[in-house]
């Protein structure tokens, strides 16, 4: 979450607040909570994200002091923000708003699979947390930068944060995930591309259900695959094993052509932070001679590759 909104809206961020123990930081300025709002800002946005979604006790003395201080709070985890008797009754005393992002009072309708106009690329990946939001927001810039007509669709919390709308597809009741997609990337003009934000994985046990679903409702003309180098196992499951790309690849060509025939896999989008920048190079350029698909890292070595097909 933090990452996200340094690396893709800077402009809005004034800093970051470190809560104890964290080992991480998104470059911003570190700050305390009153320096922060003598520097502009006006919300605390809670950047982080684990399995479950849940808000840990821990976290309570800073979102109290914020609150205290002015400050409204953003959320993307499943826990509502009011749910949390502390938290909630703050913010009524206080006037704050707090603002669960992952949560929406928007009403679906189930899917229907009837083809409608313009063009819609999904993101997949061989595992969770694989790439699928930063590939998503790389294409959709370099489309826009290249005069390619196209909108970002967010599908979890980072996505919508960034972005500023969408739907978070893992809180959507089953029955509704793949009308949910419908409605997020409806019909639009013939030449114009919805570049819809993947989650999950197909072959992830705990998340598969809302990969199919969103592979359903996308309806995607054009899929990338996403994958992070060096994992032993599926995220969280070391009794599970990774998904090889090429199977990756099968499985959701497969489950896409249910509402789109023509739907297929046209790029292979690789985190390689694990190893060098040559040993990058030599292993995109083999998957690329192996595949027959465009095998690239997007923030190493951009997009560019894959933009052809957009044209």
């Amino acid at each position: 979450m933090a990452r996200s909104a340094a690396q893709w809206c800077p402009e809005k961020c004034v800093g970051e607040l470190p809560s104890l123990g964290c080992k991480v930081s998104t470059g911003l300025p570190t700050l305390t909570i009153q320096q922060a709002i003598n520097g502009g800002a006006k919300t605390l946005v809670l950047g982080f994200a684990n399995s479950g979604g849940t808000l840990e006790i821990k976290y309570l003395p800073q979102i109290l002091q914020a609150l205290e201080a002015g400050m409204d709070i953003v959320s993307g985890l499943h826990d509502r923000l009011a749910d949390i008797p502390a938290i909630g009754e703050a913010a009524l005393r206080l006037g704050r708003k707090l603002v669960d992002i992952r949560h929406s009072p928007q009403k679906y309708k189930t899917g229907t699979g009837l083809k409608r106009a313009g063009k819609r690329l999904l993101t997949v990946g061989t595992d969770c947390s694989s790439g699928k939001m930063y590939t998503s927001l790389s294409l959709h810039k370099a489309m826009e930068l290249n005069g390619i007509k196209s909108t970002f669709r967010a599908t979890g919390q980072c996505g919508i944060l960034v972005s500023g709308n969408g739907i978070a597809i893992d809180c959507v009741v089953a029955d509704f995930i793949s009308g949910a997609v419908e409605q997020l990337a409806p019909e639009n003009d013939v030449d114009h591309w919805d570049i819809i934000e993947g989650q999950g994985s197909l072959s992830h046990p705990a998340f598969s259900g809302v990969s199919l679903g969103l592979l359903h409702g996308a309806q995607a003309d054009a899929i990338v695959v996403c994958h992070a180098l060096g994992r032993q196992h599926m995220r969280g499951l070391p009794h599970q094993a990774l998904p090889s790309i090429a199977e990756t690849i099968r499985l959701n060509e497969q489950a896409a052509r249910l509402t789109n025939p023509a739907a297929k896999v046209v790029g292979v989008s690789i985190n390689t932070s694990s190893v060098s920048v040559e040993q990058a190079n030599i292993l995109c350029a083999e998957m690329t001679n192996e595949l027959g698909l465009p095998c690239f890292d997007p923030l190493r070595h951009g997009v560019g590759s894959l933009l052809g097909v957009f044209i």
